[in-house]
This record gives C-alpha cells, sequence and structure tokens, in this order.
C-alpha cells in the first residue's frame, strides 16, 4: 500500500511538473464566446469564438453539441425567424487590413463583406459580395434585406473614349453614384429562391416587426425622377409611393407599425440654406393613395416645430403615432467672422445644470424633443410632455389611457451634491391632453405596469416601494417600516432596494424582491405574500425572464427562478409553481449559472445556460426546463488544461473593530502547504460573492489577473471591506491586515514579500494603508485619490458633473463636506502622511481619464518623488480611467508583472525601472530588457 500511495504522489507531481506556467504572450491565446443565439426551433446554436484582438470564427451546432459549420473571419450570426437559415458576415483577416493601413491603402479601397447566407437542412453557402450591413424581420421569415457597399469605378477604356468623343450621339440621362448623400442599393433577397429585389438610393428602410411589409426613402434613380418614401410589399413585390419629392429633400424619420398596414414620416423639403427646418409630419394607411401631412410645424396648437429627430412609434394597437415637437433652434449669426464671436463660457451659481454637464449635453439639448402623439381614431394631436414636464412614461405599449410626465428642474442643481433626482409628477389623459397633478417632489416614481394601472417605484429617502392608482391617484405605500432595501449598506446615504420580479398579468400583483426572497404585493391595498421563504436557509430567489415578448408574469406557468446560497456561494436554478407555492431545485452547485437563452418556439422547452467556476470556463451547456442531464456543448479553451491554474476558497476572519468578514484565497494549482508563497492582495470593496466566477486570462486593464498569477507562484488574497461612515481608509485597514495576519499565521505566505494592488477606489485604499503600515513590500496604485479635498472639488469629466456627491453620500464616504468635517477629509487623505510610505509604488493614471481627475495621481507622484521614495509613474496617452487600446493593455500587463515579479520574487530589474522611458524614447523603446544583476 505504501508502495502504491508513493507511486500515485510521483505521478501527481510529474503532471503538475509537466504543465506550463503562464507567461504574459499567453493571455492573448484564450477566446470568448460571443454572440449567442438559439434558434426559434430549439434545435441550433450559433456563437462566435473571439482571441483578443484577432478575428472572430462563427460557430453552428446541433443542440447537443454536434459541429454542423464553422467559418472564420465572421461576425453578426442570426437565424432566421424560421430557424432555417444562419445569416452572418465575413471579411479580410484582421492582420491583412492592418497590413493594408500600413502601406496607406485608403479607407475606400479596404476588403468590404461578404454576406453568407448558410441553409441548415441542405447545407449550402450562398455568399454575397460588397455588403455593408444586413436585416432579418424580427417576426417572420422568407427573406433578408441588404445594403450594398458603394461599386468601385471602373477604369476607363481611353481608346473606346476617343472613339465616342467623335459620335454625336443624343446625350442619355446620367445615374447618380451610390453615396452617402445619394443613398445606397437595398436587396430584398429571398432566401429558398435566391430571387432579389433592388431598391435604389435608400436613405433609409424600416421592416414591420410581424406584417411582411417595409417602408424606406429613396433620393431617386436619378435626381429629377423617382425620389420620395415608399412602402413595399414583400409578397407581392409591389412598390407603392406615398410622397414624391426632389431629390434634396430629407426623410429623418421613418416609422411602420408592427402589422405594416401603417407608416409614418417625417419629411424636410427645405432645400434653402435656412438654418431653421419646419418639417411635416406625414402618415400612410394600408389602401391610401399617398401620405398625408397629420401634423404641421406650423398651425399645430403650440409654439413647438415637429423634431426631425425624435425615433417614431405606433402603439401596440396601431391607432396612436407617438412623435416630437421641439422648440425653436437657437442659431448663430452667419455673416459674423471666427474673429468677432466671442467665446467665453459663462458659469452660473444657481443654474440647473453645472455648465460642464451643459457642455457633454449640447448635441442631445439641441436635438431634444417633447413626446406627443397623433391619435387616428380621433384626428387629433396631443401634446404629452412640455418644456417643463420632459420626462415621459406609459404602459400598454403604449395603448394605455394614461402617461405620466415629470419635471425635476428645481431639484436638479441640488442633485449634483445629493445624487438624487425627485420630480414633481402629473399625469396626462392620452385620449383628451388632460393634465393633473398626482405629486411634488417624488423619489424614485419612474416606472408604469405593463396594463398602465399603475404608477410605481422606490423612494429611497423613506426606503419604501409605492405605487399610485392612474385612474383615481389613490397613493399606496407597500413596504413603509419594512426591510426591502439594502441590508448590508454602508454609504452614508439612503439605502437602494433590490429591485423587482415585474407584474402579474393584468397587473394584479407587482412581485418585489427583498434579500431572499419574491413577495407579491397587491398594489391597490399593500397586502403582501412571501413566494420562496429563502431567508431561513439564506437561499436568494430572483425570477429569470425566458420569453422575449414577456410583458407580465403568468400566475398559471411554472417560473424559472435563479438561486444563490449566501453560506456556501453555491448557484443554482429552480423552478416554483404559483399555484401550488411549491418551490423544486433543479440544480446547485460550487458554480455560477448564468445567461439563459431560451427556444421561443419549442415545445421541448429547450434552453442553454453557462456555468463556470474559478477552473471552469462558462462554457454552453444545453438542457430543457427541467434541467435534468444538461450537456456540455462548447469547449472554448481546452488550452487550459495545459497550464498551471489555481483553486479559489473561502477564508474567515475577523476585523479589528470586531466584524466577521469573508474573503477569496487563490492557490497555485500545485499548492504545497508546507512551502512559503508570495502574495497579492487586491480588492475593491466586496467581492467574496464572486468565489466560483471564471477569470480567464486576458490584458486586463486595470487589475492583476488571477489565474496568471497563481500559476506563476504566487497566492491571491481578496478580502471583503466592511465600511463606517466618515472613515473609508480605517474601515479599508481594520479589514484588510488582519485578514492578511490571518493567512500570514497559517504558515505558507511569505512574510516579506507581501504587494498589494487595486484601482480606482482600490487604488486610493491602497494609497491609504501604505501610510498606515509597512507590510506590503510592493504596490500598484491605479487611479487614486490622494487629496481628497482638492479631488471634492473636481469634475468627473466623462459626464461633466461634480464630484461633491461621491465624496458626501456615495463611494468614498465622507459624509459630508470639507467645511463640516474637515478632519475627516485631513485623516482619509494619504497626500497628508507621504512622508510615512516606506513601500515601492507603481502608479498607473491617465490623462484623459473621465472619472478620477488625473492630476490625482500627478500629486501622489510628486510628492513621492519629492520625498525620494522608489515610484513609477504611467500615463497612457489619450486613454481614459483604464488603458483601452490593445498595445497599452499589454505593456500594462508587462510592466506589472516586471514590477512585482522584481519585488517580490526577486526577479531582475527591467531598464524601465533602471532610468524610466525618456520622453525622446516614448513608443520607440519600452525598456522591458533586464538588467544584469551587478546593474541592480
Amino acid at each position: 500500500m505504501r508502495i502504491l500511495t508513493v507511486l500515485c504522489l510521483l505521478v501527481m507531481t510529474s503532471s503538475f511538473a509537466q504543465k506550463k506556467i503562464l507567461q504574459n504572450e499567453d493571455k492573448g491565446k484564450w477566446n470568448r464566446i460571443r454572440n449567442v443565439n438559439i434558434s426559434n426551433s430549439g434545435d441550433h446554436v450559433l456563437y462566435s469564438l473571439e482571441k483578443g484582438e484577432k478575428d472572430q470564427t462563427i460557430q453552428l451546432l446541433e443542440i447537443d453539441g454536434d459541429n454542423i459549420m464553422s467559418y472564420q473571419r465572421s461576425k453578426g450570426g442570426q437565424f432566421s425567424y424560421d430557424s432555417k437559415y444562419a445569416i452572418f458576415r465575413v471579411n479580410a483577416w484582421k492582420d491583412s487590413i492592418r497590413e493594408m493601413k500600413r502601406r496607406k491603402v485608403k479607407k475606400k479601397n479596404l476588403p468590404k463583406d461578404t454576406l453568407m447566407i448558410y441553409d441548415i437542412s441542405s447545407k449550402a453557402l450562398q455568399k454575397i459580395p460588397n455588403v455593408k450591413s444586413f436585416r432579418l424581420p424580427e417576426k417572420w421569415s422568407g427573406i433578408v434585406a441588404y445594403t450594398l457597399e458603394a461599386a468601385k469605378p471602373k477604369k476607363k477604356d481611353t481608346a473606346k473614349a476617343k472613339d465616342a468623343d467623335t459620335l454625336k450621339t443624343k446625350k442619355k440621362t446620367k445615374l447618380k453614384k451610390v453615396s452617402k448623400d445619394n443613398g445606397f442599393h437595398v436587396v430584398i433577397r429571398d432566401l429558398k429562391s435566391g430571387v432579389e429585389d433592388t431598391l435604389k438610393y435608400v436613405h433609409k428602410y424600416s421592416l414591420a416587426e410581424e406584417g411582411r411589409h417595409l417602408v424606406y426613402a429613396s433620393s431617386g434613380v436619378v435626381d429629377s425622377l423617382g425620389g420620395g418614401v415608399y412602402h413595399y410589399d414583400v409578397d407581392k413585390k409591389e412598390k407603392t409611393l406615398l410622397l414624391s419629392s426632389h431629390h434634396k429633400t430629407k426623410y429623418p424619420q421613418l416609422g411602420i407599425s408592427e402589422s405594416g398596414k401603417r407608416v409614418g414620416f417625417v419629411v424636410d423639403a427645405d432645400s434653402t440654406k435656412s438654418l431653421i427646418k419646419k418639417p411635416l409630419l406625414y402618415a400612410w394607411n394600408l389602401g391610401d393613395s399617398n401620405g398625408k401631412v397629420i401634423v404641421a410645424s406650423e398651425n399645430n396648437g403650440t409654439d413647438l416645430l415637429v423634431s426631425a429627430d425624435e425615433r417614431l412609434r405606433f402603439s401596440k394597437n396601431e391607432k396612436r403615432l407617438f412623435f416630437g415637437l421641439r422648440t425653436t433652434p437657437i442659431v448663430q449669426d452667419t455673416t459674423l467672422l471666427d474673429e468677432e464671436i466671442v467665446n467665453v463660457e459663462v458659469w452660473t451659481y444657481d443654474e440647473p445644470r453645472l455648465y460642464t454637464v451643459q457642455e457633454l449635453d449640447v448635441k442631445n439639448d439641441k436635438k431634444k424633443a417633447y413626446l406627443s402623439l397623433y391619435d387616428f381614431d380621433k384626428n387629433k394631436m396631443v401634446q404629452v410632455a412640455t418644456t417643463d414636464y420632459d420626462f415621459v412614461r406609459y404602459g400598454d405599449e403604449g395603448n394605455s389611457d394614461y402617461a405620466v410626465i415629470g419635471n425635476g428642474t428645481p431639484y436638479q442643481l441640488q442633485s449634483q451634491w445629493t445624487a438624487q433626482l425627485p420630480r414633481d409628477l402629473q399625469r396626462v389623459d392620452l385620449n383628451t391632453g388632460e393634465r393633473t397633478e398626482i405629486a411634488n417632489k417624488v423619489y424614485g416614481g419612474s416606472s408604469i405596469s405593463p396594463k398602465g394601472k399603475y404608477l410605481y417605484g422606490y423612494s429611497r429617502k423613506d426606503s419604501t416601494w409605492f405605487t399610485y392608482n392612474l385612474k383615481t391617484l389613490k397613493y399606496q405605500a407597500l413596504t413603509k417600516g419594512r426591510q426591502f432595501y439594502n441590508e448590508l449598506h454602508d454609504y452614508p446615504d439612503d439605502p437602494y432596494s433590490y429591485g423587482t420580479a415585474g407584474w402579474t398579468e393584468n397587473d394584479e400583483k407587482f412581485l418585489i424582491y427583498d434579500r431572499f426572497d419574491i413577495w407579491a404585493f397587491n398594489p391597490e391595498t399593500g397586502t403582501s405574500e412571501n413566494l420562496t421563504n429563502g431567508r431561513a436557509s439564506k437561499l436568494r430567489y430572483r425570477y429569470l425572464r425566458l420569453d422575449n415578448e414577456e410583458r407580465s408574469i403568468s400566475m398559471s406557468k411554472d417560473w424559472i427562478l435563479s438561486t444563490f446560497n449566501e453560506d456556501n456561494m453555491y448557484g443554482g436554478a429552480a423552478s416554483f409553481n404559483p399555484k401550488r407555492q411549491a418551490i423544486k431545485q433543479l440544480i446547485e452547485g460550487p458554480y455560477v449559472y448564468e445567461r439563459p437563452w431560451f427556444a421561443q418556439q419549442d415545445k421541448k422547452g429547450r434552453l442553454l445556460f453557462t456555468r463556470q467556476s474559478f477552473t471552469e470556463f462558462p462554457n454552453l451547456w444545453s438542457t430543457n426546463l427541467s434541467f435534468k442531464s444538461p450537456k456540455q456543448i462548447t469547449d472554448a479553451n481546452p488550452q487550459q488544461e495545459d497550464f498551471n491554474w489555481g483553486t479559489a476558497e473561502l477564508v474567515e476572519w475577523t476585523s479589528l473593530d470586531g466584524k466577521p468578514l469573508r474573503g477569496m484565497l487563490i492557490k497555485p494549482e500545485n499548492f504545497d502547504p508546507n512551502k512559503k508563497y508570495p502574495m497579492i492582495v487586491n480588492f475593491y470593496e466586496k467581492s467574496s460573492n464572486g468565489l466560483y466566477r471564471h477569470r480567464p486570462p486576458s490584458y486586463g486593464r486595470s487589475t492583476i489577473n488571477y489565474p496568471f498569477y497563481a500559476s506563476r507562484g504566487y497566492l491571491i488574497f481578496n478580502p471583503d471591506v466592511h465600511y463606517r461612515d466618515g472613515y473609508p481608509g480605517e474601515s479599508a485597514f481594520n479589514c484588510v491586515i488582519p485578514g492578511v495576519t490571518m493567512l500570514i499565521e497559517k504558515g505558507f505566505v511569505d512574510k516579506d514579500n507581501i504587494g498589494v494592488q487595486g484601482h480606482s477606489w482600490g487604488g486610493y485604499q491602497i494609497a491609504y494603508l501604505v501610510t498606515k503600515t509597512d507590510i506590503f513590500k510592493a504596490a500598484e496604485s491605479g487611479a487614486p485619490v490622494p487629496n481628497m479635498i482638492s479631488a471634492y472639488g473636481g469634475i468627473r469629466w466623462w459626464t461633466g458633473l461634480s464630484r461633491q456627491f461621491q465624496y458626501e453620500h456615495t463611494q468614498s464616504r465622507i459624509g459630508g463636506t470639507p467645511w463640516e468635517y474637515p478632519q475627516r477629509y485631513v485623516e482619509n487623505s494619504p497626500i497628508f502622511n507621504i512622508d510615512k510610505i516606506n513601500t515601492p509604488l507603481l502608479i498607473m493614471h491617465n490623462d484623459a481619464d473621465g472619472h478620477v481627475p488625473w492630476y490625482q495621481g500627478i500629486e501622489f507622484f510628486v510628492s513621492l518623488r519629492r520625498l525620494g521614495k522608489p515610484s513609477w509613474f504611467l500615463n497612457y496617452n489619450d486613454e481614459p480611467h483604464w488603458p483601452l487600446k490593445w498595445q497599452n493593455r499589454i505593456d500594462f500587463n508587462i510592466r506589472m508583472t516586471q514590477f512585482f515579479d522584481y519585488y517580490l520574487k526577486g526577479a531582475p530589474k527591467p531598464v524601465w525601472m533602471q532610468r524610466g522611458v525618456p520622453a525622446v524614447e516614448k513608443g520607440i523603446n519600452q525598456g522591458y530588457e533586464y538588467l544584469d544583476s551587478d546593474q541592480d
């Protein structure tokens, strides 16, 4: 027996020894599964494999996993509605296109896409070159509509041209060029027969959702012929001219009803240079000889113009057409020269929006529209929104009697520091236009029930879900005094809710989540019932929407629920019978189960889902609604078996202020408890719920890659942090440091080689920690905030918002202003204790960061530099909060690896850490090469 045991150990050791260690270049070898589709029939699966920046490969499978077809350099795969065809596009290899760009080939001469039509039953593949885009009908079959690119001009035969010049022939009508200005040709192809019909010089088109019709706008075959809006009957291949106009006419909006029997379109026929356009709204009904003006920009009963930018939408019953009205645009005096135009920003202390927000909103503000409708039965327009009450919600897919409009402007100024925007609400009768006040300063009243009977929402101010009956305007508090808000809330602000599952049929019950369960509330009386009772076992239930068309939840059919066990972090799925209120666990285990794709027309109830763990990639699995005998049908990354990976486990300890805590510990696959390992601590807020989440090797933009570092012999520790209002830095210290010491006490952590890494909020906490402890030998701090006082007055440049709300109420958790709590700002700002830092630091902060002002990173670095503290600063030019460009992400991963390997594993020092990369060498020499040991 002893001999057998020794042999087994030798075999195990040998198998580990044979496994490769992940290198940075290996990160680009991992595939991701993209664009997953299950056919409506449930028989087939279509998805793409994407490897880094390389070309995608489309895969077509039987539902049981048998491969039918694969095609490289493909994109955008879809099934036809009847599940008979798979349609996608292919292009030239990305590497070959890159080489063409290197040769300065013009964009117009680069290879164009080819449309691929695959007949699943016959396995026949049709190829159509030079395709710009394609569309498939949502709820009918038989055709594909595709747009052709502009054809390359043919080279002229100069000899024939000279001969032609000598002939005096009658001048022929010259056809226009296909272009963005003139339009592109759209081809309607019958998928079975291959018969095609070409619609010429199309600017835009729209397919009906259910009826076999489409509408399109064309500039005409020649400038003087055929321009206008057309209705096209797919079965009859019949075009009906709805409006004829000159070739300079613009048709900014087209809309078609679900059946295809009604069409709406906005027309701007003004060919002058006028800066104020006055479009007309037209409508057409099947059987009409042509379209008719239903709303004009003048004399429409308001002082507003028809919007050219608001999308046209028909109500479900097709009795209403929703459109937009807009104010008259503010125009520039075109006679002014550039040197005569005053270029100054005027910021005002009491304007609702900060000027920086206004700047980002200029484009949208210029297009801002106010929702209105045209009632075909009554032949009248109803203005729904106004310039004050511009927020709109309506129900029953546009069929409802009422809409709710809101005005948040009176509260917009204070929202820059409260991060909450209440609204004054009014009800609008969509039949008459009559307006009635609902309430003022309502927090969270932003949704309408599916049938349009109730306005509902969650008020963070009093942590209450509520309803308003839109007929009687009766208010009903549903959860007041009960804990349907976040029980783990640790911000100096009002807590968020857990959300809702939705409404049952006919708006009878409103389904609200608490931490664990689904509750059914009577929206009229507020009485409630717990449907799932998961709290006692700490099992969380959430409704999974499988039907793409579902607007309300049936009480006569079984539901599928996701489950999550807070004790052991197991995921799963369960069925729930609403009539018997019976729950049956269908599947459960140490995995994350996600993303059910349900076959919409399959009587067998087949579906796809993903299952993942730290060691298992989220491949696709097929099953049915019983979840019996699920089968893995993809294997996206078989190469993982060749590499030394890692394992994930849950660890527990107690914070310095007595709170029980949890965290994740990642160990190398070949972990030996008798050895000591370097460790990197990586954290943000709370991550232990992600114990079974897979983290494939990748060139991460802001954080360490767990399997990569585990493969290389590191431990990774990710501790949860619980915060105390006003003391975020101290809270991080109280939670993280005892977690680290707990692991050191286990004997397998090399206490002299512990690093720490984090980004943004994590970067701030790391900057704070290294001012309070020398336990870390090296630290990487990404986009940190070392100075909360200067950061408080900064701008989040991606949104234009003031950063005040972040410190007073949200993530930074100070709980007030610098003049209310000056000491809190000082105590939580690492800049005031930077002289106490003894840990070498790598800082990454980019100059286009729209989240955290990048001068914060500069403040941090130049202070360290002033004190002679070992530190390096990475700024990826023109990159945002994280490097997004592929080459920059690779660079960041290499430098971070070299930094930690040098300090924690004694690896050689790279040149860039010794001498930096001088400005004259930027983009030329990266300094990755290692110094000789005697130079270190």
